[in-house]
């Protein structure tokens, strides 16, 4: 079983945080971090759950379109910034396919903190804006497999 956790990429400013559009340099991210999963067929889900704010959903529908997915999309609570990383966790204890998390910072963080270490704090991964980490879970462990930032592409 693995996952893939991935914050948005780069949006444009705005007053209200949950309808912020994704810039012309996050949908440039979106190009190359997309590009470089296909041609390294990387990606193996058929569902990317992502948060309710807007960047998060048009992060989530680009990389459908740039890896030519046919992956099913799914709005979740509990991918906000604020939200506590543990009821992911929980979620995921129960998850038997691979799923890809579409969410924001400081949570991704903390989630992959707590999945890889038992705890959520301090963090020990770093998400640049379209970053992508694969976890891979056997039995009760989480281990990293790989993690790619836009800026390496």
């Amino acid at each position: 079983m693995h996952i893939y956790l991935v914050r948005h990429a780069h949006a444009e400013d705005g007053e209200d945080d949950a309808v912020r559009p994704l810039s012309k340099k996050g949908l440039a991210q979106i190009r190359a971090v997309g590009r470089l999963l296909r041609e390294a067929e990387a990606i193996d889900t058929r569902e990317i759950w992502h948060s309710p704010l807007v960047r998060s959903r048009t992060t989530a529908v680009r990389l459908v379109k740039r890896l030519r997915l046919t992956a099913k999309l799914v709005m979740v609570t509990g991918l906000k910034s604020g939200d506590a990383p543990e009821i992911m966790a929980r979620r995921l204890d129960d998850l038997r396919r691979p799923v890809m998390l579409v969410g924001h910072e400081p949570h991704l963080s903390a989630l992959a903190s707590l999945l890889v270490t038992g705890r959520a704090a301090p963090p020990r991964f770093l998400f640049k804006k379209c970053a992508v980490l694969r976890l891979d879970r056997e039995g009760d462990n989480w281990t990293v497999r790989w993690q790619i930032s836009p800026e390496l592409v």
